[in-house]
């Protein structure tokens, strides 16, 4: 096979000294006749200067084209010779020139729509029945001619298959029921370049394309899928795909230079060989740091792009590729072929079977065809991928077998519509060459990628398989030779990964560049959202840098704490001093020091000091709402019941001191059984006060998960702050009575000052609620029961040293002052004793 090949590369090379007719090449008349678009050129001639609707052209030869073309015309020819596919019928084609050009395309796409065996478009209401000159189209190459043409073929519903557009929107059936490929969308390529990304630990990379639909919606497809996989773009830019524009050389130094500047070790290049090689030669020129280039099919297996003068010096390519086998015979066909062309006879067949197709009316453009030889395309033929042009025949090949109802033997002729082959090639599978093919629910095929590798040894360059990627990602990582002097992966991170309890903390404009910062307190790092750390439920807690949350300790006033012991004995002092002066009164009610004071509401005013003590207890311990209702109601109560017993001898000193002419008279209303009725009446206006406050709004629980880092403080609150003073401020009320009646009260030396005692004890009672009040209203943190307990206590041993505890010392240490001569002011009248 090798030596025959060679010899005909020998023949075709001696033999293209003088022009051949491979031009006429691309015309068949047949049957059923199969429209062909491919790019036999490049590089328009007269586009950017027309001014008049005139026909465009190109001038230089693109041999992948021309090559494509061929692989269409040797499948048509196989299957005109087969005898199982299509028996006994004949496909023609019709091959035109796109010159990578919509506007150059749109002219034979519209000569395929035409009526067959006219040059017009018939404009009908319903075109069930139109007979275009085409069945089906084969092309073009490109996405963005693609989506030109599809809009086209789309409305008369005509089959066209495209063997190298891959654009994702072409996937949308609605927009494009009639177009089919058989080559994978740019979804599934870049779903392969990102995984390589993510094998390889790369996640600061630039990104290029170019300015057509295949770049940038290659380049727009890998920004979207990237962002979720944590790969960062340092740059992405779109490169010109018109050279000859002035402003293109300055746009390609100017992409170098943004490159340079992102430090950035990894380039993904979404590109055609002619705009791919421009950026290469750029950056050749402009010293840019060996890098590691990932491509795709559109360039790296351009032979042009590979013989740019110092190549190598760019650094490591990889690139993706599509998996294509090898088609039977191709090789020597062309072979055989070129020597066809170079026969008279074979020449005027062929120009022969071109005038029978009556389309003179638009030329294939190829005449650069007819000027080369084997040799000018034979390092491409070994390379170009060629499968999917051959199935794409192919396909529409089978659709029609089924469409007529050929069996193995012989078809039917029958007249069949170009609509008519749809249902064919959407359901039912192929095979080409013993490989079964089917289009997806996109009308498209996949049959996976290759990964290649540039391998450059001695100067000379070969396309080294390094692995594959259908469903998954395969990569043998020993056989690539990376551009590092230890030939190992070079690294590119924007970023390191960060350790558990850490965020990332974002910087810069690059929003997948950061920094790892530690959780704060109260928040974890939760791996659905490493940008930010969660924030933990109001009853947990965490340390800083943590991963989890924990359910944080009750804190109140615990009955083992030393400070509460340490209350608790304060408040056992304290009771005992009031129940040993309450005995000590008790020993001495008849005394005149007693009766002076006020007789049995003496120990009716120690009792309710001895309740206030013991309601400390209500401050100890786990609070609950009950608890905190009942705190305040307690207090107020017994403290009334002492301050009503002071307002009783209140009163009575300030009728004996201040008004004796009345007091006769108004005496006997604070004395006797009517003080008890008086200190009733105290403690029932107190209770409604009280009742106020539970209908306000009592104090109720209120756990605090703000003061303590790691524990829930549970903590009584002042639900209503007009309740709270309502109950109060009675007994502050009732103590400022007390005060105004006694502080001016005087008394001879040689007699005792029942007043001052009074006087003193509402004074520290008031010192004590202003520092209570400040620091009540404001404190909330555990030692709030601490401060309301010393409260209690304080005003307790303040009222107990300052009105009895000077009683107390005249009844033990000076008996001799206890008479009536000393108490005479501050004793009832007789006739009330009578009484």
């Amino acid at each position: 096979m090798v030596p025959n090949l060679l010899l005909c590369l020998s023949f075709g090379y001696a033999a293209a000294l003088r022009p051949t007719c491979l031009s006429a090449q691309f015309r068949r008349p047949g049957d059923y006749i199969i429209g062909g678009l491919f790019p036999f050129g490049t590089d328009t001639i007269n586009l950017t200067t027309r001014s008049e609707p005139t026909s465009v052209g190109c001038e230089r030869l693109f041999v992948d084209g021309l090559i494509w073309a061929l692989g269409m015309k040797f499948a048509i020819d196989q299957i005109n010779n087969s005898t199982s596919l299509l028996p006994g019928v004949k496909l023609g084609y019709d091959m035109y020139n796109t010159c990578f050009e919509p506007v150059v395309a749109l002219q034979p796409s519209l000569l395929f729509l035409t009526q067959n065996g006219t040059t017009g478009i018939g404009v009908l209401c319903n075109y069930t029945d139109y007979q275009p000159r085409v069945t089906a189209v084969i092309g073009p190459h490109k996405s963005d001619l693609c989506m030109v043409t599809a809009k086209l073929f789309g409305f008369f519903l005509i089959p066209q298959v495209s063997y190298g557009a891959s654009s994702e929107q072409l996937s949308n059936t609605v927009s494009y029921p009639s177009f089919y490929r058989t080559v994978a969308s740019d979804k599934n390529l870049v779903e392969a370049v990102v995984l390589l990304l993510n094998r390889f630990g790369w996640n600061w990379i630039a990104t290029v394309g170019s300015d057509d639909e295949y770049g940038r919606g290659a380049q727009g497809l890998f920004l979207s899928i990237a962002a979720n996989h944590s790969i960062c773009i340092a740059f992405e830019g779109l490169i010109p795909t018109d050279l000859t524009d002035p402003k293109a050389q300055d746009q390609l130094e100017d992409t170098i230079k943004l490159i340079n500047n992102t430090k950035v070790n990894i380039i993904v290049l979404f590109a055609f060989s002619q705009p791919a090689q421009a950026l290469l030669e750029q950056s050749i020129r402009m010293g840019l740091s060996e890098k590691v280039w990932i491509g795709t099919e559109a360039w790296i297996m351009s032979d042009k792009t590979a013989s740019t003068p110092n190549i190598q010096s760019i650094g490591t390519v990889l690139g993706f590729i599509m998996k294509a086998r090898t088609v039977p015979g191709f090789q020597k066909y062309v072979a055989d072929l070129f020597t066809y062309v170079q026969q008279d006879k074979f020449c005027q067949e062929s120009r022969e079977f071109s005038h029978l197709m009556n389309s003179d009316v638009v030329d294939t453009l190829c005449k650069e065809c007819d000027h080369i030889s084997l040799r000018n395309i034979s390092s491409v033929l070994r390379h170009s991928q060629m499968q999917p042009v051959y199935v794409a025949v192919y396909s529409v090949a089978h659709a029609l077998h089924r469409a007529l109802g050929c069996t193995h033997h012989a078809c039917p002729k029958a007249s069949i519509k170009s609509w008519q082959l749809l249902h064919f090639m959407n359901t039912f599978p192929f095979t080409v060459n013993g490989q079964s093919f089917k289009f997806d629910h996109t009308h498209g095929t996949n049959t996976g990628y290759k990964l290649i590798f540039w391998s450059w040894k001695n100067g000379t360059l070969t396309y080294l398989p390094v692995g594959d990627y259908k469903d998954s990602l395969y990569i043998d990582k020993s056989q690539i030779r990376f551009h590092t002097a230890d030939q190992k992966e070079p690294t590119s991170e924007c970023f390191r990964h960060c350790k558990p309890g850490q965020f990332k903390q974002i910087k810069g404009f690059h929003l997948c560049c950061y920094d790892c910062t530690d959780c704060p307190e109260n928040t974890f790092w939760s791996a659905k959202d490493s940008t930010t750390c969660t924030p933990c439920l109001e009853h947990q807690w965490s340390p800083v840098r943590s991963t989890r949350c924990y359910d944080r300790g009750e804190k109140y006033l615990f009955w083992n704490e030393p400070l509460t012991i340490a209350l608790l004995m304060l408040m056992s002092i304290t009771i005992s001093l009031v129940c040993l002066t309450a005995v000590l009164f008790l020993k001495n009610l008849k005394t005149p020091l007693v009766q002076a004071s006020g007789g049995k509401l003496n120990l009716f005013a120690l009792f309710a000091l001895t309740l206030l003590c013991l309601s400390s207890c209500l401050y100890i311990g786990k609070p609950c709402n009950t608890r905190c209702m009942i705190q305040q109601i307690v207090y107020a109560l017994c403290l009334n019941g002492c301050f009503s017993t002071f307002f009783i001898k209140s009163l009575e000193i300030t009728l004996v001191t201040e008004f004796p002419h009345c007091a006769p008279t108004l005496l006997h209303w604070v004395t006797r059984r009517r003080a008890w009725l008086l200190v009733a009446l105290c403690l029932l206006t107190e209770c409604s006060f009280c009742v106020c406050y539970l209908h306000l709004g009592p104090d109720h629980l209120q756990p605090d998960y703000k003061s303590l880092p790691t524990e829930v403080l549970l903590v009584c609150t002042t639900q209503s702050w007009l309740a709270f003073a309502l109950m109060h401020g009675y007994n502050g009320c009732i103590a400022f009575v007390c005060f105004l009646c006694t502080f001016m009260v005087r008394t001879s030396g040689k007699k005792y000052n029942i007043a001052r005692g009074i006087t003193f004890a509402i004074l520290i009672y008031f010192i004590i609620w202003i520092f209570f009040i400040a620091i009540f209203a404001t404190l909330k943190t555990v030692f709030k029961p601490v401060t309301q307990i010393s409260t209690i206590l304080a005003t307790t041993l303040g009222i107990l040293g300052t009105y009895y505890m000077p009683k107390c010392y005249i009844i033990l240490l000076k008996p001799d002052l206890n008479t009536v001569d000393y108490f005479q002011n501050s004793i009832k009248e007789p006739e009330e004793d009578s009484q």
